[in-house]
C-alpha cells in the first residue's frame, strides 16, 4: 500500500552511494534491454533456435556472431508407416502425434494442407504414433482404429475424421467412421478387440521417448526437428533452406 512520505521516511545518501546506485541500475537497464530485444525476434526463429524438447541438444543452436547456424539432424526411420506423397519426395516429413492432442488438431485444422499446398509433389507426410497415455485415456484407442484402417487402405481418410471429431472419441466412434468409410466391419471390429497394433504403437512410442521427444506434435523434417503447431513460416524456413542445399 502507498503511504506518504514524512520526515522519519527520509534518508540521506552519500554521493558515493548515490554514483554506486547509478551504475547498478544502468547494468540492471542493459540486461532487460538484452531481454527485451530476445523477445522480439521473429517467431519462427524463435520456434527453432528456443526448442527444448529434444533431449540431446537444442534443434538449432543460438549463432554466434561469426557464426552460421547450426542444424542438427536425427535419423528418422519412415519406411513402412502410414505416408501420402510421392516416395521420392526430397522432403520427408515424420510427425509424432496424438489423435487426442488438441495441439495435433490444430496443425492438422490450420496447417497441415497449407504446406502441402506449398510443395506439391515435394513432400512425402509420415505418421507415427506417440499417443500421451497419462493425460489422454482415448489416444491409444484411437491410434489402434487408425492402424485398422490402414490395413484396409483408408489410414488417411480415417486420420482426418477421427481429428474432426475428437471431441466424440470412443468406440462408437470408431466403429461409426469404419462404416462411414466403407470399410469392412468384421474385419475392422476384429482387428481393434485384437490388439494387434499395440506393439507396434509401443515402439513408436519408445523410439520417440528415447530420442527425447516429450510432445506432441514433433516433426522431423529430413530429421531436423520442429516442436509444436507452428505456423506453415516455421516449416517453410526449414524446407527451404533444406530444398537450396544450405543445410549440411
Amino acid at each position: 500500500m502507498d503511504s506518504p512520505i514524512n520526515s522519519e521516511d527520509t534518508i540521506t545518501f552519500k554521493r558515493t552511494h548515490f554514483y554506486s546506485v547509478l551504475v547498478i541500475l544502468a547494468f540492471a537497464i542493459g540486461i532487460l534491454t538484452g531481454y527485451v530485444v530476445w523477445g522480439l525476434a521473429p517467431r519462427s526463429q524463435q520456434a527453432i533456435v528456443n526448442n527444448p524438447s529434444v533431449a540431446q541438444g537444442p534443434i538449432v543452436e543460438a549463432p554466434a556472431a561469426t557464426q552460421a547456424p547450426q542444424f542438427t539432424r536425427y535419423e528418422i526411420p519412415f519406411e513402412g508407416f502410414p505416408s501420402q506423397g510421392p516416395v521420392d519426395a526430397p522432403i520427408v516429413i515424420v510427425e509424432f502425434s496424438d489423435f487426442q492432442c488438441p495441439f495435433c488438431k490444430r496443425f492438422q485444422d490450420e496447417t497441415a494442407a497449407q504446406l502441402l499446398a506449398a510443395y506439391p509433389g515435394q513432400i512425402r507426410f509420415v505418421y507415427r504414433h506417440l499417443p500421451l497415455t497419462s493425460i489422454h485415456p482415448e489416444a491409444l484407442p484411437s491410434a489402434e482404429a487408425s492402424m485398422c484402417a490402414n490395413e484396409q487402405g483408408a489410414f488417411w481418410d480415417y486420420h482426418d475424421r477421427i481429428f474432426e471429431n475428437q471431441d466424440k472419441l470412443g468406440r462408437e466412434l470408431y466403429l461409426q467412421i469404419a462404416a462411414d468409410l466403407n470399410l469392412d466391419a468384421v474385419t475392422f471390429e476384429e482387428c481393434l478387440n485384437s490388439g494387434k497394433y499395440k506393439d507396434a504403437i509401443q515402439q513408436d512410442m519408445d523410439f520417440a521417448l528415447n530420442l527425447g521427444v516429450q510432445s506432441t506434435p514433433t516433426f522431423f523434417i529430413n530429421g531436423l526437428a520442429i516442436v509444436g503447431a507452428q505456423p506453415l513460416e516455421a516449416f517453410k524456413q526449414i524446407i527451404d533452406l533444406e530444398l537450396a542445399g544450405k543445410i549440411p
